[in-house]
């Protein structure tokens, strides 16, 4: 993946966004004594920030960040790259266990659906926080930002932005993109090998089994309360049949799994794939910008509706440097930011600002592209990861 140095036209682009940011960000600190103190205990703060780490996009917005909050905010970021966030919700619960109720080594948490709930009912979330952060304010409420997953979000959590499940097809070879669970299996049973799914319980997977899941659901309402025993076979036996079918028709004949969405992102790349899973709708336009995907691949979601959630950032119980967390999830909602986290030369992830808040570039990114479908309780999602494990965990 290659990264150059921004343009003469991405800078002059960059500028209204940055002194709009700026503005906003100064008149809300200056009438905001509480938020105030916050900007100065977070002076010289490292905040260490525990974020999925296989996107090189996103990666590298992540030091944009870092770059803008060290010059203005004296706050130095730190990405801590983890496969999949799980694996800090652990490191937090054993934290509390053997009782270390401060100085812990995550500040900062990208985070959302089981993750969450494991935080909250655990008891590893610090306090509230979000009606402190000034940028809350531009935040877009008719959007999914107040539940995630069904579960209250209740200011344990701010919004970061929006996910969407796609399919990123390369329609020179997929000439009429399928829209259905029905389609899909079609096409792929009449192009063997050419699609397949990342492994779950890794979060693509694990959101394709859900997408397809709704897509084969007569009566959804099930999906959105706490699963039973009962409940769960009945309406994920459709579900087993689709896979038991899918599966000889997938790359390596569904034997073998990739282990991540960078991974079939690679492979539709190479041209072993023609189409593969992302949960951005505006992955496959940046990607295809910055040379990591043919200029042919194209997002297409599901006619009934596209899986939809919003991503978060959470502050743990015991962060060392919770004033400078605050600080970063701030400026991570602040207008340039958003704009520039929305724009596929960057990363394409849509904002969660209502569109009055945005600079005028960034105005005529929708925040939902696609036909949303709520997220399921989270509960479905853990027992279709163990179930999945048990058929076809190989």
């Amino acid at each position: 993946m290659r990264h150059s140095l921004p343009s003469f036209k991405q800078l002059l682009r960059a500028l209204p966004l940055l002194a709009g940011s700026l503005l906003f960000t100064q008149a809300n600190a200056g009438d905001n004594p509480q938020w105030q103190q916050t900007l100065e205990e977070a002076k010289g703060e490292t905040v260490y920030f525990n974020a999925w780490g296989g996107s090189p996009e996103i990666n590298a917005y992540l030091v944009w960040a870092g770059q803008e909050l060290a010059r203005d905010y004296q706050v130095k970021l730190v990405q801590v790259k983890v496969d999949d966030i799980a694996q800090s919700v652990s490191q937090l619960l054993a934290n509390k266990q053997a009782g270390k109720q401060a100085g812990g080594p995550i500040d900062l948490l990208w985070v959302n659906g089981e993750n969450f709930k494991a935080l909250k009912e655990q008891g590893l979330l610090g306090a509230p926080f979000t009606q402190e952060l000034p940028n809350m304010a531009l935040v877009d409420n008719s959007l999914p930002v107040s539940e995630d997953f069904t579960l209250p979000v209740e200011g344990l959590e701010a919004p970061w932005g929006i996910g969407q499940l796609n399919l990123m097809v390369d329609t020179e070879e997929v000439t009429s993109p399928p829209t259905s669970a029905a389609a899909l299996l079609a096409w792929a049973k009449a192009h063997p090998g050419r699609f397949t799914y990342p492994k779950p319980p890794q979060f693509h997977g694990s959101s394709f089994l859900k997408q397809i899941l709704l897509e084969l659901t007569p009566d959804p309402a099930p999906l959105y309360r706490e699963a039973t025993d009962a409940e769960f076979i009945r309406v994920t036996a459709p579900l087993w049949a689709w896979l038991d079918e899918l599966h000889p028709a997938l790359w390596r004949k569904g034997k073998l799994f990739p282990s991540s969405a960078a991974e079939t992102r690679q492979l539709l790349d190479d041209g072993e794939l023609a189409m593969a899973i992302s949960f951005n709708p505006q992955e496959a336009q940046s990607a295809a910008q910055i040379g990591a995907l043919p200029p042919s691949v194209e997002a297409v979601a599901m006619a009934k509706g596209s899986l939809t959630n919003s991503h978060f950032l959470a502050i743990p119980f015991n962060a060392n440097a919770r004033a400078g967390a605050k600080v970063v999830a701030n400026f991570l909602l602040s207008p340039a930011a958003q704009a520039r986290k929305a724009d596929p030369a960057y990363w394409g992830d849509p904002s969660v600002l209502r569109s009055d808040a945005l600079p005028d570039s960034a105005k005529g990114q929708p925040a939902l592209r696609f036909k949303a479908v709520a997220e399921p309780h989270p509960s479905w999602q853990l027992r279709l990861e163990a179930a999945w494990a048990e058929r076809y965990g190989h």
